[in-house]
C-alpha cells in the first residue's frame, strides 16, 4: 500500500506527544537517529480507511528558532518536503506556554492541525477552553483530545488528513492589542493569525520584495522576512540581503513579545476559570522560587525523599531479606539432596543467589526514590528548581537549564546526559557531560546503604545523603574552574516556562516507576547475573584450577597488583579493590561483587551486614575507610553504558577516555581527602 499523507507530529517536551504517536503507530515503530546527529528519530505507519499515513514523531522542543540540535532537526524537517502535514501536540492544561512554537509553525504556512491534548486534566482542575472561539483566533483546526484515554483520536487524524491542501488560513477574528488603530496600507489581519506592530509589519512587506525579487521561487516569503529580521543566522547565510535600511538590528525580541501579547490576548478570550490556578500558583512560586529560601527549600525537600527513602525502604526490604534467606536455605537442601556437586552449590548459591538476590533487595528503596522524584517531575517543581539554581549556574558559566540533565542525574546518568542536547552552545554541553556523572544515580544507592548502616549506624541517612550533596558541590566546583580557566565566556541566560503545579497524575507516576524498577529488574536479571557467575568465577579459580582458598584466585592476583595505588586511600584490600572494578559494568556489582568475594550468602540481611563489619574490621576497615569508599564509587568512572553514552554524543573517543580519566583522578583525591580527615577525627 503507497504512503499517501506524512505527517508530523511536534510539541514542547512533556506533552504528551510521543504518548499520542504511540496511540496510532502501535507496534508499528521504527526508531533511528537523524542523519548525521544523535537526535532520535522515530517513524512509524497508520492506516486510515484503507489509506496509509506515515508519521514522524519530532524532537520535543520549545521553538523553531535554531538553536539547540533538536530544534535544528525539527526546523529543518518541517520546512522539507517531507512532511504533509503537521500536528502540534500541545499541553491543553499549560496553553499558554505551548502556543509561542504554534504561531511559529503558522508562520511556515504549510498545514498545521492543533492536537489539544489532556483536555482530560483541563476539565479535572475545572478549566474550560473555547473550542469555537481558538480556532477563529488561529486560524486552523483545533481537536482536543487524551492520548492518556485515546480519546479524540479519530477526530483529530480525520482534520489532519482533509487539511493537507489548505494553502490560507482559515477566516479569522481577532483584534490585537498592539496599541494605536493600525495604520498599515494591508489588513493582514485578514490574513495571518500573528500580526506584528506597523514599524514590523512595514519591515516584513518591503523584505518580501526583496527577497522575491532576488530569490525568484522562495516559498513563503513572510517566514523568511521574519527570519531574517530576527537576524536568524542559517536564513541570513542561505538568503542574504543587503538591506542595512531595513535589517538595521535584531528584531527578535520585539518579535517574540508581541507573540506573547498576542497568546495573553488568547488566553483571556479562550481559558475560563484560569486566574484563580494562576494565582494558586504564583503564591507557591513566591516561597519555593525565593532568592533566599528556594535553595534550603530544595535542599530540604530532597532530604525529606531520603528520609522516606531509607524508612520506608528498609522497613519493605526487611521482608526481602527473609525471602532471600529462605530461597537460599531451600536452594542448598535442594541441591544437596539430588547430590550436585559442592563447587556448583557454590557457584548458584554464593555467585547467583548472593550476587542476584542481594541487588534485589535494594528495590524498595529504589523504588521509594524514583516514586518521590516522580511525584515532583509530575507536580510541576522541578522546573522550579533549575530556576532557583540559575544564580548558581550562572556563575559557574552555565545556565540554569543545564541544571536539568544534573537533576535527571539522580536517576540514571545514560538519560541524563543525553538531555544535555538541550543546551544551545557546545562547549556548554561539553561541560555539562562532564559534570553530570558526579550525580549520584539511583544505581550507587545499594552502596550508600549497605555501607552507610555497617558503619554508621542511627546517622546512616544523613551519611547517605552527603553523597548527593558531595556530588552537586563537587560537580560546581570542576564547573567553576573550568568556567575560569575558559577564555572564550559566552553569557548564558535561562528562557524556562514555569508550569502551573498540578496533583500529580497517578497513572503518569505509576509508568514512570515501574519503568525505572523494569530496567532495573532486567539489570539484575542480565548485567548483575552475568557480572556475578563471572566475579565467583575469578574469585574461585586460579592458576591451578579450582582453589580453596580465595587468595591464590585470579582476582586476588589482579586486586593485590592495584592494592598500592588503593591503599592511600583507605581501600587497600584486594576484595574491595575487585569490587570496585566490577562496578564500571554497572555500579550495583560492587555490592554484589562483596558478597561474593567475602563469601556473605545475604549481604543486606542484619547477620550478613555483621558478618561483614567483623570481617572487615579484622583487617583495619572502619568508619573512615567506608566513607572513603562512598566518596569514591560517587565519584569514579561511570558504568559502561554511561561511558558508551558520552562516546555517542560527544563523538569523541578521545574526549570520552579524558572524562574516565578525570573522574578516576577526581575520585581518588576526594576519597584521600575524606579519608586522612576521618582518621583525625
Amino acid at each position: 500500500m503507497k504512503e499517501e499523507l506524512s505527517i508530523g507530529f511536534i510539541g514542547n517536551p512533556n506533552c504528551g506527544k510521543t504518548t499520542l504517536f504511540n496511540a496510532y503507530t502501535g507496534a508499528k515503530l521504527k526508531v533511528a537517529n537523524w542523519p548525521g546527529v544523535t537526535v532520535e528519530k522515530k517513524e512509524g505507519a497508520m492506516k486510515y480507511h484503507e489509506h496509509l499515513f506515515k508519521l514522524v514523531d519530532l524532537p520535543g522542543i520549545y521553538s523553531l528558532t535554531s538553536y539547540t540540535m533538536e530544534e535544528k532537526v525539527s526546523r529543518n524537517y518541517i520546512l522539507s518536503d517531507d512532511v504533509d502535514v503537521i500536528i502540534d501536540v500541545v499541553d491543553a492544561s499549560a496553553l499558554e506556554r505551548n502556543l509561542y512554537l504554534t504561531l511559529q509553525l503558522i508562520e511556515l504556512g504549510k498545514p498545521v492541525v492543533l492536537a489539544l491534548n489532556m483536555m482530560d486534566i483541563v476539565e479535572e482542575r475545572g478549566m474550560e477552553i473555547d473550542m469555537h472561539r481558538l480556532p477563529e483566533m488561529l486560524g486552523i483546526p483545533a481537536i482536543g483530545v487524551s492520548a492518556r484515554k485515546k480519546t479524540g483520536l479519530e477526530i483529530l487524524m480525520h482534520a489532519a488528513s482533509h487539511h493537507k491542501e489548505v494553502q490560507r488560513p482559515d477566516p479569522l477574528v481577532h483584534q490585537h492589542k498592539l496599541g494605536e488603530v493600525s495604520k498599515h496600507p494591508h489588513n493582514h489581519h485578514e490574513e495571518y493569525a500573528m500580526v506584528y506592530s506597523d514599524l514590523i509589519e512595514d519591515k516584513i512587506d518591503l523584505i518580501s520584495e526583496v527577497l522575491a525579487e532576488k530569490y525568484s521561487g522562495l516559498k513563503n516569503l513572510r517566514w523568511h522576512a521574519i527570519k531574517l529580521l530576527e537576524m536568524d543566522l542559517e536564513i541570513m547565510e542561505k538568503y542574504p540581503i543587503d538591506r542595512p535600511d531595513i535589517i538595521d538590528r535584531s528584531y527578535e525580541k520585539d518579535i517574540i513579545n508581541q507573540k506573547y501579547d498576542f497568546i495573553e490576548e488568547i488566553i483571556e478570550e479562550v481559558v475560563v476559570n484560569k486566574s484563580q490556578k494562576a494565582a494558586f500558583t504564583d503564591k507557591i512560586d513566591s516561597l519555593l522560587t525565593n532568592r533566599i529560601l528556594g535553595l534550603p527549600i530544595f535542599l530540604g525537600i530532597m532530604a525529606i525523599v531520603f528520609f522516606l527513602t531509607f524508612t520506608v525502604g528498609d522497613y519493605l526490604k526487611g521482608y526481602l531479606e527473609i525471602l532471600l534467606d529462605w530461597i537460599s536455605q531451600g536452594t542448598i537442601s535442594g541441591l544437596e539432596l539430588i547430590g550436585t556437586h559442592p563447587m556448583m552449590v557454590s557457584l548458584i548459591v554464593d555467585g547467583i543467589i548472593a550476587g542476584v538476590g542481594g541487588i534485589l533487595t535494594f528495590l524498595p528503596n529504589i523504588f521509594i526514590l524514583f516514586l518521590a522524584l516522580a511525584f515532583l517531575e509530575d507536580s510541576g517543581y522541578m522546573s522550579r528548581v533549575a530556576y532557583v539554581m540559575d544564580g548558581i549556574m550562572g556563575k559557574i558559566g552555565l545556565s540554569g537549564r543545564a541544571f536539568i540533565p544534573m537533576l535527571l542525574g539522580f536517576g540514571c546518568s545514560v538519560p541524563a546526559i543525553m538531555a544535555s542536547r538541550a543546551l544551545e552552545n557546545r562547549r556548554d554541553r561539553f561541560k555539562t557531560i562532564l559534570i553530570t556523572p558526579f550525580m549520584s544515580c539511583s544505581a550507587r544507592l545499594p552502596i550508600y546503604v549497605l555501607f552507610s548502616q555497617m558503619f554508621f549506624a542511627k546517622h546512616a541517612m544523613l551519611v547517605a545523603y552527603s553523597m548527593y550533596v558531595i556530588g552537586i558541590v563537587v560537580a560546581i566546583l570542576v564547573a567553576l574552574v573550568i568556567s575560569l580557566m575558559d577564555k572564550k565566556k559566552v553569557e548564558n541566560t535561562l528562557l524556562i516556562e514555569l508550569p502551573e503545579y498540578k496533583a500529580p497524575n497517578a497513572r503518569s507516576i505509576a509508568i514512570y516507576v515501574w519503568e525505572k524498577v523494569k530496567d532495573y529488574l532486567i539489570k539484575a536479571g542480565t548485567t548483575i547475573f552475568i557480572a556475578s557467575v563471572i566475579m565467583w568465577l575469578i574469585s574461585n579459580v586460579g592458576m591451578t584450577g579450582f582453589v580453596t582458598d580465595m587468595g591464590d584466585s585470579f582476582a586476588a592476583q589482579i586486586g593485590k597488583a592495584l592494592v598500592p595505588i588503593f591503599r592511600p586511600i583507605g581501600l587497600g584490600y584486594w576484595q574491595i579493590v575487585v569490587a570496585l572494578i566490577s562496578g564500571i559494568a554497572a555500579k550495583e556489582i560492587v555490592v554484589a561483587s562483596c558478597g561474593v568475594l567475602y563469601g556473605i550468602g545475604n549481604i543486606n540481611s542484619s547477620q550478613g551486614m555483621s558478618d561483614m563489619v567483623s570481617i572487615l574490621a579484622a583487617v583495619g576497615f572502619g568508619a573512615a575507610n567506608a566513607y572513603a569508599l562512598m566518596v569514591f564509587c560517587l565519584l569514579y568512572v561511570p558504568c559502561a553504558a554511561t561511558i558508551a553514552t558520552i562516546k555517542k554524543e560527544t563523538e569523541s573517543i578521545k574526549y570520552t577516555l579524558g572524562i574516565v580519566a578525570f573522574q578516576v583522578l577526581m575520585a581518588w583525591l576526594m576519597a584521600f581527602i575524606v579519608y586522612h580527615i576521618g582518621l583525625l577525627l
